[in-house]
């Protein structure tokens, strides 16, 4: 049986020129150009990530 595969995307699509991150889903250029290429083990590796990330922006963000 296939899985489908899950994307964290919120069509918020731009990215950061400083933390490098999409300022909707928190993934990089990279991420998400081979997003389709991942095995479901590596993209959940990265969605483990995602709430760090964002929480490092937001954090980094408030001091601004």
């Amino acid at each position: 049986m296939h899985r489908p595969i899950y994307s964290p995307c919120i069509r918020i699509c731009s990215v950061n020129p400083q933390t490098k991150f999409c300022d909707g889903c928190y993934r990089t250029l990279p991420e998400i150009a081979k997003w389709t290429r991942f095995t479901h083990e590596e993209r959940d590796v990265i969605l483990a990530e995602l709430p760090l990330r964002e929480e490092r922006v937001l954090a980094g963000q408030a001091g601004d």
